[in-house]
């Protein structure tokens, strides 16, 4: 028995080290977004400054351990046995959770899913044990630390609208103070910032942190805490006379100094308030065993666990191991840089790529809110409101120093705002023993700080809006999946037996792999298409390699499907729209990004431009022939109707290999840039437009005779009619690139 327990100590902790691989990858979006967003320093200074603050604040964590021990239910109620279940159906979970969402690339909570699954847990492992004693589900809060859970919960879902609203308050007063143009505001007020931000950063990661330090004396914590006005004064002014002397002897970039510390304490902090939700349950469990044995043979059903209750100090080179770990991830993670992507997204200042689609709620939002506004402008003075706007007016002769790919997302103004900000009011929440999610704080302090500072315009509000909400939900359903699935499973471990702990681990780690490998190849196709689609000064070698890989997959989806139709093979006619579908999202991708890349082009080459327009426009016009074609093929066959004839099954075959030849001919004309064989391309294109007249009207022929169905007539004539279109297209596709190499290379 008691190497059966052992073992479930061991996968515990393996547990625990995958979880913080999964949860670190998700978590790095909220001390990582605002240096990165900002590009306040080179990728390699940023994760080195953030590794240091997640080790420091590894070690500062111990008092946050209590939460997973007795912050959820009350341990005393329970026999050991039971522990271990709630503590294995908690850890797997977690991972399979975790793991999910940053595969879908959405910052989640690694608080709110341990709360959860602790609570889910626990209520099932006592609903199993109250029907076991015969009593009634009333017997239910006396098991669960209603009063607690109730305080964490609530203080998770204050924390989302505080965290918006400060964020959103602080940045409005950052920006009328320095507005966009910095370098001369920041001659007078930079060095206070800096000082004050240092110093709250200072007073709330440090003094209050430190009370849970596991190598803190209780000397050292009473000293700081009766000295805590003199201590943050001179940090104050000290920092603000150093930050100061930097700037006026070094010309030092005093935000940059800002988001750097600040990506430091936030790290710390992130470590310090979430190393409870990776580590602290297998530490629990590995607690509980010593206790187990330590009490001698007694049986896990009947040994009870109150020494959970109580003050159980943790090792501090466990802390510091779960470090290490966490910073690995933290460097090497893909996942990571995909969840943080979608923070930066939504808090860009500039145009770009959207993300998230509209909805009505954010429409309707969107609406009021302008409508609001224009009666606000009514009502106050002219003269204040261009004062106020002012402040707002983007510095574009910043902005132009930067190509479209390297521009930053936000400011390091705004970044600095938003990682003080996020950095206090998670360090209070830590301070107080509460596990305040730091995913949603300083998600909402960023989309506050965003919203100030008018990065939601017109041209983009209603996407931002529709995302945020599609994260808020997120947080939502993690809340009530965390609480199902960790219900089901300890339910299922309760009544079936402990066996079924090992079938729980290898669904997850089934589970975890899959994800894997379908994220593996999910980035290395966004890597393919941002290759292709890159805005660069090779914008003519982009474009030729654009339309080559159009005319080859327009080939190959238009002859597979039509071939695949013939012999009826469903497998592969899905295949083919699948195709389709991801040559449509490429080619809309290069449609979105038409005017970063005609910003690119030299100012003269107003022709060139008007070229490149058409190019991305018939691109479009081959990707919709080739849905209108492919869609109705499979509609076709999935609804089992009767296949075309003998006599159009042997013209749609020729037509293959005549559509086949065009293409061929258009593809190495392109490929090598010979375009005076464009005369024979237009002969060919005429053949093909004759013999698909004469198709249609053998058809109309069989229609007269009966020989063939309506059904059949319709599919046929779309069939013919695409086809037109789609040489068509491709025709006009070669003439603008043709004419668009002449245009560039004058």
């Amino acid at each position: 028995m008691e190497q059966f327990y052992l073992i479930l100590v061991i996968v515990l902790f393996a547990l625990a080290i995958s979880d913080l691989v999964v949860g670190v990858s998700n978590d790095a979006v909220n001390f990582l977004n605002s240096a990165i967003g900002s590009k306040a320093a080179p990728k390699w200074v940023i994760f080195g400054v953030a590794s240091i603050g997640v080790l420091v604040g590894a070690t500062f964590s111990s008092g946050m351990m209590e939460v997973a021990r007795k912050g959820i239910f009350h341990p005393d109620m329970f026999f050991f046995a039971e522990i271990m279940v709630i503590f294995m159906a908690v850890m797997i979970t977690d991972v399979i959770l975790l793991d999910l969402f940053n595969t879908l690339g959405l910052p989640t909570s690694t608080t709110v899913s341990i709360v959860f699954e602790l609570l889910g847990a626990a209520v099932a492992v006592s609903v199993v044990k109250i029907n076991q004693a015969g009593q009634s589900i009333s017997e239910l809060h006396k098991y669960i630390n209603s009063e607690k859970a109730l305080a964490i919960i609530t203080g998770i879902l204050l924390s989302v609208f505080i965290a918006f609203i400060v964020g959103a308050v602080v940045q409005y007063i950052a920006r009328l103070i320095f507005s966009f143009k910095t370098h001369k505001t920041l001659k007078y007020f930079g060095s206070a910032f800096g000082g004050l931000a240092i110093a709250g950063m200072t007073y709330f990661m440090i003094i209050k942190g430190a009370k849970g330090a596991s190598f803190m004396s209780a000397e050292t914590v009473n000293f700081l805490k009766n000295n805590i006005l003199n201590i943050l004064l001179v940090s104050f002014v000290g920092w603000t006379v150093i930050l100061q002397l930097l700037y006026l002897i070094f010309k030092i970039d005093i935000p940059k100094v800002i988001v750097l510390v600040g990506t430091f304490g936030l790290a710390m902090a992130f470590a310090g308030n979430d190393l409870v939700n990776f580590i602290g349950v297998p530490l629990a469990g590995f607690s509980s065993f010593k206790a187990w044995m330590a009490g001698g043979a007694v049986s896990p059903d009947s040994f009870e666990m109150g020494m959970l209750s109580g003050k159980v100090p943790t090792p501090t080179y466990m802390l510091v191991v779960a470090g290490f770990i966490m910073i690995i991830t933290l460097i090497t993670s893909r996942k990571a840089r995909s969840v943080v992507a979608t923070t930066v997204d939504l808090s860009r200042q500039s145009e770009g790529d959207e993300r998230f689609g509209s909805s009505a709620f954010s429409r309707t939002m969107v609406r009021t809110t302008i409508s609001i506004n224009k009666g606000f402008r009514k009502i106050v003075p002219a003269g204040f409101i261009r004062a106020f706007d002012s402040r707002f007016e983007p510095n574009t002769e910043e902005l132009n120093k930067y190509k479209d790919k390297d521009k930053p997302a936000f400011d390091k103004i705004r970044a600095s705002v938003n990682l003080v900000v996020a950095s206090i009011l998670i360090s209070i929440g830590t301070s107080l023993k509460l596990p305040l999610s730091t995913t949603y704080v300083t998600f909402m302090v960023a989309m506050g700080t965003s919203l100030a500072d008018r990065a939601w315009d017109r041209e983009s509000a209603v996407y931002r809006i529709s995302g945020v909400f599609t994260v808020i939900g997120g947080w939502f359903m993690t809340a009530l999946v965390a609480f199902s699935v960790a219900a089901f499973i300890a339910w299922i471990i309760s009544i079936s037996g402990n066996f079924m702990i090992f079938i729980f681990v290898l669904v997850a780690i089934f589970m975890v792999g899959r994800t894997y490998f379908v994220f593996k190849k999910k980035a290395k196709e966004k890597e393919e298409e941002e290759e292709e689609l890159e805005v660069s000064d090779q914008i003519m070698e982009k474009t030729k390699k654009q339309v080559l890989n159009t005319i080859m997959n327009a080939n190959q989806i238009y002859s597979v499907s039509i071939d695949s139709f013939i012999k009826e093979d469903r497998s592969h006619l899905k295949e083919s729209l699948g195709l389709n579908k991801k040559f449509q999202k490429k080619v809309k991708k290069a449609k979105d990004k038409v005017f970063t890349t005609i910003q690119t082009l030299q100012q003269e080459s107003m022709e060139s431009g008007h070229c490149y327009v058409q190019i991305v426009d018939y691109q479009r016009e081959i990707s919709h022939s080739l849905r209108f074609l492919v869609e109705p093929l499979h509609k076709h066959l999935e609804n089992n109707h009767k296949p075309f004839v003998e006599i159009q099954l042997e013209e749609m075959t020729e037509l293959i290999a005549q559509v086949d030849e065009f293409f061929n001919l258009i593809l190495h004309m392109v490929k090598d840039d010979r375009f005076e064989k464009f005369d024979e391309v237009l002969a060919l294109k005429e053949s093909l437009t004759d013999k698909l007249t004469q198709l249609e009207k053998k058809q109309i022929k069989r229609i007269k005779a009966k020989d063939v169905s309506t059904r059949n007539s319709l599919l046929f004539f779309n069939v013919i009619k695409e086809t037109k279109n789609l040489v068509l297209h491709s025709i006009n596709l070669v003439k603008s690139q043709r004419d668009f190499v002449g245009m560039s290379t004058k």
